[in-house]
Formats: C-alpha cells, structure tokens, sequence
C-alpha cells in the first residue's frame, strides 16, 4: 500500500517565526522531519503552509537538491489531492522532532494508528486526546479521511481535526515510550539542542555492526558534530565516499594497497532515503574494491586461487544482503558488512597477507550467509 506524508508547517514559535524553521543538526526542523519522513518510504511529502518565506524555501530546495521531493500547498483540500486514492499518510505535527524508530514502526503497519504520550507533566505539550493520553505528534491516517476532513473544515485547524476523525475512527494506539527514544515538540531553538545530543548518543545502540559499535563512534560523533555547524550536505558525503570507493577500486588495481585501503572506510549518516542513488552504491562499488583486489592479488603470486576467493566473498556477501532484505531479522553485528570487512584487513595488511585476508573474507561471507539463512528459515517457522 502506497505511503505519504502529510506536515504541518504553519505555526509560530515564541519569537514569531515559524516552529519548522527552527536550528536542528545545522539545518531545519522541517528538512530533518523530511528526511525521517523519506527514510521510512514516505512519498510525496506534502507540507501544509499558510506562507512560504525565503528560509523555508531555501530548505526546500535544500531537500530537493538530496533527491527528496517536498510539496508545498495551503489548504487540506490540495494536500489530500496529492496522495494516491488508498493511500495511507503519515501525518506529522507542526514542531515534531520524529524519532524514526517510531515512524518505521507506524509505517510498517496496514492499519491507521496514533502514537501517544502519557497525558503526565513531561508531555503537557502534546495535544490531549483522552484523560489518560495525548498524542506524540505522529499518526498513520487513511487518505479518504483526510479528503472528508478537508471538506468539512470551515475554520478550524487541519491537523487537530484530522487526528480527531481518526482517533473517534477507532485507530489503533501506538505507545510512543516503547520504541525508540521519545519525541520531542519544540516551540523554541532552546527545546531542540538537547535533541541534537540525543541524535548522536541514540544511534550507538543501533549500530548494526560491530566496527560501528566498538570502533567508530567516538570518530563518528565527533565528525558529525563538527559538520553540523557547517553546510555541508550528507548527499554530499555518500557522494564523496561512493567516489571514494571506485578510487579505491582503482588503486587495488595498481597494487597501491594501503592507499585502497585508507579510502575505504565512511561515516554512518542517517536519516538518508533508502533510494539515495549513491547510498545504494557504495554496496557494489565496495565489491568492485574487493573484485580489484583479487585481481591483482591473483597477478602477483596469489594464482587463480586468489580471484576466486575474492568472487566467493563478493557472492556470499550478496547472497547475505538479499537474505537480509525484507525481513525482521534482528540486529547481527558480528556477521559480515562493508565496515567489517573493511577492518579485518587491517590486521593482514600490516603483515602483508593480501591473499588470505581474500580467504578469510570469503570464509567470514560463507558463515555469515548461513547464519542469517537459518535465522531467517527459524522466523518463519516461529510465525
């Protein structure tokens, strides 16, 4: 079933300008709310306005320019326009900081739903629905009752309207505690630098292998808080580190090892869409890196032998990640991944063993390959 998203972007903040153009992470908030929107296969992503200044116009076409297409429009009736007839839509309030665990659990869902907070102290922010609840800010709405909702407004607020119609529809309930970190409604910059820490020390439980996990964060957060402050854009680091990649490839096949090696490692940077061509990219520009690798190797003593090990790990690896795809599988961060694979050459590079850290790689490709195959086979049998 097709997936939108629906944001709010019209109310003001304590200084008058708007809550979506509040500072988060060196950009906006709503170009973060965009990007978690895309990350969970949201499209489109329509952005409900009353008026479009410079700043957020510039945020749009910052969007645009990563690949994620936002559409600005002013009354419900041309945002429900623009979903698919059946479409589910992600509605997020204006001011939201999402947590993306809890957009993707609401995402996975084929029913309309309503994340909620307990209606206690910390969350007398959010909008109350009952006695005992209130909403954290995100909810999965049926596009039909988006469309009867806009038709019915007169005067009243699109988005409280519309999480009413869903609520009395019966939605299910989503308790926003149990996954992932929490929300956050800021109406001040002040409410969201808290939540820029939070970004980063959140992500160290979901490092999904073990380079990641035990290696890089330190490097990790210390980088991506640096570029935070700057301009730069993620697209454009996945871009570098796809560029990268090939280069490396390249130097392999020169025989220039240690140089291929130092170009292989990249940063983790979420939220990025999953269709982001050049994140898509570094998967099989990495085996092309390893293909090189083999080739040379193969020219330079290691015999037929060496190739062929590097072709094993390149199809065990793929034969994984295809395994991988489309299941609930939990996180293994002991199996093989680009960044593993990487720092395990490490240690056979310094002692110049090219060609078994080849076999060893193929071999670590091969486990892994059967251990994901039997977790998979032991899920499906447990359902």
């Amino acid at each position: 079933m097709a997936l939108g998203a629906l944001i709010s972007a019209y109310q003001e903040d304590e200084q008058g300008g708007l809550r979506a153009l509040l500072p988060l992470a060196g950009r906006t908030l709503i170009e973060y709310q965009a990007r978690c929107a895309a990350v969970v296969g949201a499209a489109p992503i329509i952005v409900l306005v009353e008026r479009i200044p410079a700043d957020l116009n510039e945020a749009f076409e910052r969007l645009r320019g990563e690949g994620i297409a936002v559409l600005a429009v002013t009354d419900g009736s041309e945002a429900a326009s623009r979903f698919e007839a059946g479409a589910l839509i992600l509605q997020l309030a204006d001011g939201l900081a999402p947590d993306v665990p809890l957009l993707s659990r609401l995402a996975e869902l084929a029913e309309p739903a309503v994340a909620v907070v307990p209606d206690d102290q910390a969350h007398q922010d959010f909008e109350r629905i009952d006695a005992t609840s209130r909403w954290a800010g995100v909810a999965l709405v049926e596009g039909h009752v988006l469309g009867a909702t806009a038709a019915m407004l007169g005067d009243w607020d699109l988005q409280s309207t519309l999480l009413r119609r869903t609520v009395q529809a019966g939605a299910r309930r989503v308790a926003a505690q149990d996954t992932g970190s929490g929300v956050l409604l800021a109406r001040s910059a002040d409410d969201l630098a808290d939540f820029e820490r939070r970004l980063l020390v959140s992500t160290r439980g979901d490092r999904p292998d073990w380079s990641s996990r035990y290696l890089l964060p330190i490097i990790e957060e210390f980088a991506t808080e640096r570029l935070m402050d700057t301009r730069v854009r993620p697209g454009w680091l996945i871009a570098l580190a796809l560029v990268l990649s090939f280069a490396a490839a390249f130097c392999f096949s020169r025989g220039w090892l240690w140089p291929a090696l130092g170009l292989l490692p990249s940063l983790r940077l979420q939220p990025l869409p999953p269709r982001h061509l050049a994140r898509r990219m570094l998967w099989p520009a990495a085996g092309l890196a390893l293909l090189a690798l083999g080739w040379w190797a193969a020219n330079h003593g290691g015999g037929w032998g060496a190739f062929f090990a590097a072709v094993m790990a390149v199809a065990f690896a793929e034969a994984g990640r295809i395994e991988k795809t489309g299941s609930n599988l939990p996180a293994q961060p002991w199996l093989l991944s680009r960044r593993n694979g990487i720092f395990i050459a490490v240690p056979f590079a310094a002692a110049g063993w090219w060609v078994p850290y080849l076999a060893a790689l193929a071999g670590y490709a091969a486990v892994s390959f059967f251990v994901l195959q039997h977790l998979r086979h032991r899920l499906a049998k447990s359902v």
